[in-house]
């Protein structure tokens, strides 16, 4: 019987994963630590599908050997969320690597809004990951004018009425006030158009300028503006099982 078909080894499975070592992944297996489908595995040799079982380690989710590309883009203000655009306009295909496989966006950021977006060639995970169902978090950094008083913090916090119907973010947090200026950071699952800055033209302080810094687990960072990199394992870990792939 072919290893395809009787599957693979545990152990190799976590060191072709880059958790550790195949001597250190039979360690980390011998001291309970390892989980297979729900079921911690003590014994060696336990022979897994690496594409279709859930395997964690410490909890955390080890996620099936890449068959796509999960890319994250930190966005420049001015470009279109788009691969290509009829009218000129700077676009996100232009700030991918060469070696980039045919991707799209998951997702969309207005053109006047920076900051992260994942780009993926997996259909599913895409789909998911945008889908409202499954209500995953957006975090935003937002610099909003003028100078909000706590009542209006409030208000946000406590969620507000839209044309197209009431809203509440998961988290407002006050950065600072400064002289003509309030900096917050909002936390928001919904994905309905322009949501945040329609929530702060409600209460009175229009945004001036707009950067999402999170999607899920993962964090924007220090990833430079118009820079791209690779999700990591914990974060591709997490948004699966985020949205329950």
């Amino acid at each position: 019987m072919s290893e395809e078909t009787e599957g693979v080894r545990l152990q190799k499975v976590l060191a072709a994963a880059g958790v550790a070592s195949r001597r250190a992944s039979e360690i980390l297996i011998e001291e309970g630590r390892v989980e297979v489908n729900g079921q911690v595995v003590t014994e060696q040799g336990r022979r897994v599908n690496p594409d279709r079982d859930q395997i964690r380690v410490d909890g955390s989710r080890i996620p099936p050997p890449r068959r796509h590309q999960y890319l994250v883009l930190n966005k420049p203000r001015g470009v279109v969320s788009t691969m290509d655009d009829p009218e000129g306009r700077p676009t996100l295909s232009e700030y991918l690597p060469r070696t980039a496989q045919r991707l799209f966006h998951v997702g969309r950021l207005d053109t006047d809004t920076e900051g992260i977006i994942i780009l993926t060639n997996d259909g599913e995970f895409a789909h998911r990951l945008a889908h409202p169902s499954y209500e995953v978090p957006k975090t935003y950094f937002v610099q909003a004018a003028g100078v909000m008083d706590n009542h209006a913090v409030k208000r946000l916090a406590k969620g507000v009425r839209l044309d197209d119907g009431p809203v509440k973010p998961d988290k407002v947090k006050l950065i600072s006030r400064g002289k003509d200026a309030t900096l917050l950071e909002i936390t928001i699952h919904s994905g309905r158009n322009r949501v945040v800055r329609r929530m702060m033209d409600t209460v009175g302080h229009p945004v001036d300028r707009l950067g999402r810094t999170g999607i899920g687990p993962v964090r924007l960072g220090n990833l430079p503006v118009g820079e791209v990199r690779d999700l990591t394992r914990e974060e591709l870990g997490a948004l699966l099982d985020l949205v329950g792939l």
